[in-house]
């Protein structure tokens, strides 16, 4: 397929994803993929999928994001397999590089978590009834040997022996990492509402969602209350509310002082990620002093989130969960390691 055949394949496939994420047919899928994940919801999933419709499948975003690279990168010599391992913690969270791998003109060997194998699934059904021809640029396989690449996500456990698995391949291998946002105290309470997107949507669960607040000495956590309140039916979910109440009960039981307003707790730590239904904040006293913690860090934070001009992977309030193409996981060109291959 050429390089036109790809964009024009991608954004019929979000045309197609559009006219069917609110039908019934479509409700049937996404309650199947529900089942096979207790963190999932029908709300999520869709999230999920209007996400990657608006970010990757549009083809405004998809011709924005060829144009930064040269025509090199997406017509290579010879086509090699590159098996990609996706995570299972928000629904998709793998598709990204599935379209870097075909767009790059190389051949996708996806393995799918069990826990996030029916959208994908969906999807790839979908590409091949819009065109046969991606058949051979499109793989899903069980196991991943003798290929020519890999791009694995995981923990930090499975990150050591993907190292060690993949040590003679070309390879990405992805840590876990987590996120962070620098508050004012002067942020509307659109921007504190937003800020809640960042933190709960998908529960918390995803390196994009903020775990930690910095926040200035002598903050008033009252209008960052207020605004997020609009979340409170997340303790409506027994998997989440387990943890709250599990989370609270430790921090009762030992006398740990933290902020409570009823589905989240904020404590006072140093450390950047959190557990579930738990954020952290620290104080600063200075910017520059923060800054230089922040860069001193940046291998253990995927994206800030402020309004201040912080870091060079920061994000406006409320954008942390809606990257682009061209904003990479642990901050490595996905792009320019496969024209390497």
């Amino acid at each position: 397929m050429k390089l036109e055949d790809r964009i024009v394949l991608f954004s019929e496939l979000g045309k197609s994803l559009s006219q069917k994420i609110e039908t019934d047919d479509f409700e049937e899928v996404l309650t199947f993929a529900k089942s096979k994940n207790g963190w999932f919801t029908l709300d999520n999933l869709k999230k999920s999928i209007q996400t990657i419709i608006d970010k990757y499948l549009n083809e405004s975003e998809l011709r924005n994001f060829i144009a930064l690279y040269p025509n090199e990168f997406f017509d290579p010599k010879e086509s090699k397999k590159v098996g990609i391992i996706a995570a299972g913690n928000i629904p998709l969270v793998g598709f990204q590089d599935l379209i870097h791998v075909i767009l790059a003109g190389h051949i996708s060997v996806y393995k799918a978590s069990t826990q996030d194998e029916i959208l994908i699934q969906y999807i790839i059904r979908e590409l091949k009834f819009i065109s046969p021809a991606i058949e051979e640029y499109l793989i899903l396989a069980d196991r991943l040997n003798n290929l020519d690449a890999y791009i694995a996500t995981g923990s930090g456990n499975t990150s050591r022996y993907f190292d060690y698995y993949f040590a003679a391949k070309p390879h990405i291998i992805r840590k876990n990492r987590t996120s962070v946002a620098v508050l004012t105290g002067n942020e509307t309470k659109i921007e504190l509402a937003d800020l809640g997107n960042d933190i709960f949507s998908y529960f918390g669960l995803g390196c994009r969602n903020i775990a930690k607040l910095f926040v200035p000495v002598g903050y008033d956590f009252t209008p960052f209350f207020e605004a997020i309140e609009y979340w409170n039916t997340i303790s409506m979910h027994s998997k989440y509310n387990n943890n709250y109440d599990y989370m609270k009960s430790i921090y009762l039981v030992n006398g740990v002082q933290h902020l409570d307003n009823g589905f989240i707790l904020l404590k006072n730590d140093e450390n950047l990620a959190s557990p579930i239904s738990t954020l952290f904040y620290e104080n600063y006293a200075d910017l520059e002093s923060l800054k230089r913690r922040l860069e001193s860090q940046k291998d253990e934070i995927q994206v800030v989130v402020s309004k201040l001009p912080i870091s060079q992977n920061s994000y406006n309030f409320g954008e942390s969960q809606s990257p682009k193409l061209a904003d990479y996981a642990d901050n490595v060109d996905t792009m320019a390691f496969l024209s390497t291959i």
